[in-house]
């Protein structure tokens, strides 16, 4: 459900509305109660996601973050420091001819 913006051409007051996207507008105000109020245009009737995220991966901490940096540095240092065995080509095997 989405929340919409409002506003009261009598007394100028602004409010959020909480509604269902099939409910009818606001007409009165709840300050000056005259039927002035209507619904702004624009982001309000855009869908709020609040919380800390649909996947428990989205926003990780500043820690996790910090661990995983040097776990992958220590996986690059550990890779660079094994010696390398140089192999040599193997000799061309040759096929008798018939």
């Amino acid at each position: 459900m989405p929340n919409y913006d409002y506003q009261c051409d009598a007394c100028g007051h602004e409010w959020e509305m909480f509604q269902r996207m099939i409910e009818d507008a606001i007409k009165q105000c709840p300050e000056c109660k005259k039927k002035k109020a209507r619904r702004l245009f624009g982001t309000g009737a855009a869908v709020m996601f609040k919380g800390s995220g649909f996947y428990e991966t989205d926003y990780r901490s500043d820690s996790y973050k910090k661990a995983a940096k040097a776990d992958k540095e220590k996986s690059q240092s550990n890779s660079g420091s094994k010696s390398e065995k140089k192999s040599e080509p193997k000799p061309a095997s040759k096929k008798p001819k018939d």
